[in-house]
């Protein structure tokens, strides 16, 4: 009897590591073939560097994003498919307040901020970060401050009435909201929106490589430098101040949070405040970067973010920000092997591939902020 159970345990631990080693095999094999290509030169080093960096610089938004809706799952249990239309929202309001703030006196209030009807309004004021440095940065507050008190509203209002019920109840109202959200946005702005930046402004640096140079402009550089700092002050937030230690207690065991004084309501009422305003300013900066607007923005992007929060370990903010840098990663460099439109088909097969090999995320699915 006991000699057979050193066998056993051998065979449960091969079958055990059989999905690490073949996920390692595949990663191997692209990682050679990448090798090839660049050898060769149906790859160069500059388009390589050009897809490593538009990845870096999408993975940030989706990591920004993730955020707030890791918070909510983390703090609440549910998961919030309002977050998308949030995103929409918080970039319309910031982007209509920045044509007002550049524009007004120039045009009439009405087509400022519906976002530049029709399209020569953006080409005549000019807007970009090397032009209007100072209406970007107060629209880019505007944009958190709205999808801030947006988030807030729409749980006072629904969500808080609903809270001892079912994380399946909590998510059917979530969807409830984001279709209502997106027909108000629809009411008011466009089904089509012109472009909000003027191409011709935008300031760019070329780093140059072996075969060519990775051209980086002033709104990628933008976007990526705001989502850092804005993530560093998440961190700061969560790990040195009280509410952060408050935060990180409910998010671990809220009965036991409530027994040693914890203000669980206050803590819930920070989380949609700093995880809307986050989700806001992710929507303005991915909205600056791309130089156009759209009324499905956050609902395109939904399914994305959900694949870094869950790929980075649910109910994490660590993890959504890794998760959402390698979605980025992998959306843009996927390019190499596959046509541009089903880029968004690699991003699900790396989430579904990392999650057989390690269930729990990246970061474990430990349920904390």
């Amino acid at each position: 009897m006991s000699t057979g159970e050193p066998g056993n345990l051998s065979i449960a631990a091969v079958r055990e590591r059989l999905p690490l080693v073949l996920f390692g095999v595949v990663c191997l094999l692209f990682f050679l073939d990448l090798l090839r290509r660049l050898v060769v030169g149906s790859t160069p080093p500059h388009r390589l560097g050009i897809f490593l960096w538009e990845g870096i610089v999408f993975g940030m938004a989706i990591g920004l994003a993730g955020i707030g809706l890791a918070m909510t799952y983390s703090i609440l249990q549910f998961a919030n498919f309002a977050h998308g239309d949030l995103i929409t929202a918080g970039a319309f309001a910031g982007w209509s307040s920045t044509f007002v703030i550049v524009g007004l006196g120039q045009y009439a209030l009405e087509i400022l901020i519906l976002v530049g009807e029709p399209a020569s309004v953006t080409s005549d004021l000019g807007i970009a970060i090397s032009t209007e440095p100072v209406a970007i940065l107060l629209g880019l507050v505007v944009a958190a401050a709205f999808s801030a008190g947006l988030a807030l509203a729409i749980d006072r209002t629904i969500f808080r009435s609903m809270r001892e019920q079912s994380g399946i109840a909590l998510l059917i109202a979530s969807v409830g909201v984001a279709l209502a959200l997106r027909q108000f946005i629809r009411l008011i702005y466009q089904p089509t929106t012109p472009p909000i930046v003027s191409t011709a402004s935008i300031p760019s640096v070329s780093i140059p490589l072996l075969t060519g140079s990775v051209s980086i402009d002033a709104h990628e550089a933008t976007l990526f430098v705001g989502a850092a700092a804005l993530m560093v002050a998440v961190h700061v937030l969560l790990q040195y101040t009280k509410l952060g230690t408050a935060m990180r207690a409910m998010a671990d065991n809220e009965a036991l949070a409530q027994v040693t004084g914890i203000p669980t309501e206050r803590v819930v009422f920070y989380t949609w405040l700093i995880g809307g305003a986050l989700t806001g300013a992710a929507g303005y900066l991915l909205a600056l970067e791309q130089g156009f607007l759209d009324l499905t923005l956050g609902w395109d992007l939904l399914l994305v973010i959900f694949a870094g929060v869950i790929l980075g370990g649910i109910g994490s903010v660590y993890g959504a920000i890794a998760g959402g840098l390698l979605i980025g990663i992998v959306n843009q460099l996927s390019v190499i092997w596959i046509p541009a439109e089903f880029t968004t088909l690699a991003s699900f097969v790396i989430m579904i591939t990392v999650l057989l090999v390690r269930p729990q995320g990246i970061f474990g699915g430990v349920t904390s902020v």
